[in-house]
């Protein structure tokens, strides 16, 4: 059985100061836990704590005159606190040290303090040192500390370290700056490390141009990102004349990753007929041929990985979606072809001549003006208006690519574009206002101009256009149009 240690006997109880019973744990009057007391510290001897006795002056050493303190001003501010270079100094004999030697010995000229501080007052009657006695910072020259008999500081210069810290922030050469604070290095993520802002995705703005053909696609000002993309490209016919192509995709919002189908489809789309044209099809059976080739590529996204379930019911809900549409000029024909809501529209260079649409939509605003159950206006008023019927991904109801065949008989220019412009410029007089009078010279400045027009009007979609200048020879005549 363990036993607790026995507690010295105490003269008072702690909690009443009444004399304890001996051998009681409490005390009986307060109740006091005595065994928690601790044990009286045995007696030590004490030492007697002395002011040691001034030292003796030495021989023919006067003692320290100070200085007497200014009075305060009227204002009551107590007059600055003397420093010890205020005072002369002595040499270990005792003898007063002169001002150079005084100086020298310091490291400070008298009446003045360290660099950057304010200066002292200056005891009358003394005189000025030379400026040849001043001493500079000893950090200026590496080898002063050793000659001063300073100690070297062990912190950086902070001039040094800020130019080491901006020297680090600086991005290294080809790498990308951040767009807000100009300093800071992009990240594979894309986001700055110094500030963290999300930068621009490469989408969000693209241009291109070729010769003949001229395109912009711009993310607008509502959207998160770009879900727009296009291909624009030129080859040879046959025959050695030239063919132009222009496809302009726009990714449904509403389905799966509609970016990674707009970029799949125009892409098809665009090899298709780089393909099929110096071959000799026909180009409007190559811009058929091309629409089914987008409409394999967006369904191919939808694909499951391996391992996954065969039955389930919904694999292809929400599935990548895009629309498209797309223009080829190949010797004096014009051929478009469309499946969605993106449209062409024909600008005359002599703008005193009719402008044309040359698509119909897939829409549910298109099918009630088809059906005579509404007007253009009343239809398209509605906030079912955009609503498509046809569209190119894994969940379309039935593919039905729609390609028509032009013969220009007069120069203009033809305009490719997503709803994300004609929202902006419905009718092709709307359109024609909007397209510049040089655009025909300058393509992608009027496709420029065209992209600033929308997001003048609000922007907001995504935007994208392709401007094709349409020439023909001086001696055509007539024009013919055949719709498939």
């Amino acid at each position: 059985m363990s036993q607790s240690q026995q507690q010295p006997a105490l003269s008072k109880c702690p909690g009443c100061e009444e004399p304890p019973v001996a051998g009681d744990l409490f005390c009986g009057a307060c109740g006091y836990d005595l065994s928690a007391v601790p044990a009286r510290p045995g007696d030590r001897p004490t030492m007697a704590i002395t002011v040691p006795p001034a030292a003796p002056e030495a021989a023919g050493a006067e003692a320290v005159r100070w200085p007497a303190a200014a009075e305060t001003d009227s204002s009551d501010v107590p007059a600055p606190v003397h420093r010890p270079s205020d005072l002369p100094g002595t040499d270990s004999g005792g003898r007063p040290l002169s001002e150079q030697e005084q100086v020298q010995e310091q490291g400070t000229p008298v009446g003045s303090g360290p660099v950057g501080s304010a200066p002292g007052p200056e005891p009358l009657g003394r005189p000025e040192p030379s400026a040849a006695a001043v001493r500079h910072d000893d950090r200026a020259d590496p080898d002063a500390a050793e000659h001063s008999g300073d100690f070297a500081l062990a912190a950086p210069d902070p001039r040094t370290a800020e130019h080491a810290a901006a020297a680090a922030a600086t991005p290294a050469v080809g790498g990308k700056v951040c767009v807000a604070c100009r300093s800071g290095r992009v990240d594979p993520d894309g986001y700055c490390e110094n500030c963290g802002h999300a930068q621009p995705r490469e989408r969000d703005h693209m241009e291109q141009e070729l010769d003949a053909v001229a395109a912009v696609s711009d993310r607008g000002l509502r959207h998160h990102r770009n879900e727009d993309s296009f291909a624009v490209s030129s080859t040879a016919l046959p025959d050695g004349s030239p063919a132009v192509v222009a496809i302009v995709c726009d990714g449904v919002s509403s389905a799966s990753r509609p970016d990674e189908a707009s970029a799949a489809a125009a892409n098809a789309a665009n090899e298709s007929l780089l393909e099929s044209l110096p071959r000799g099809t026909h180009p409007q059976q190559a811009m058929h041929e091309a629409i089914v080739a987008a409409s394999e590529a967006v369904n191919a996204l939808a694909q499951e990985p391996a391992g996954a379930m065969e039955h389930d019911a919904h694999r292809h809900q929400n599935a990548p979606a895009c629309t498209l549409v797309g223009a080829v000029m190949a010797g004096e024909l014009l051929i478009v072809g469309w499946v969605g809501d993106s449209r062409v529209y024909w600008v005359p260079q002599d703008r005193s001549r009719p402008t044309a649409r040359l698509t119909e939509d897939d829409s549910w605003a298109a099918q009630m003006v088809a059906a005579g159950l509404m007007n253009e206006a009343e239809a398209y008023a509605d906030e079912r208006a955009h609503a498509i019927t046809g569209w190119l991904g894994a969940d379309a109801y039935e593919l039905e690519p729609h390609t028509a065949a032009f013969k220009p008989d007069r120069p203009g220019l033809v305009v490719v574009c997503t709803d994300g412009l004609w929202n902006y410029a419905e009718s092709a007089e709307e359109m024609a206002a909007a397209v510049p009078a040089d655009a025909q010279e300058h393509p992608l400045r009027g496709a420029q101009v065209l992209v600033g027009h929308a997001l003048d009007g609000g922007g907001h979609d995504n935007v994208t256009v392709a401007l094709l200048p349409f020439a023909v020879r001086p001696q055509g005549a007539g024009s013919a149009c055949e719709t498939v």
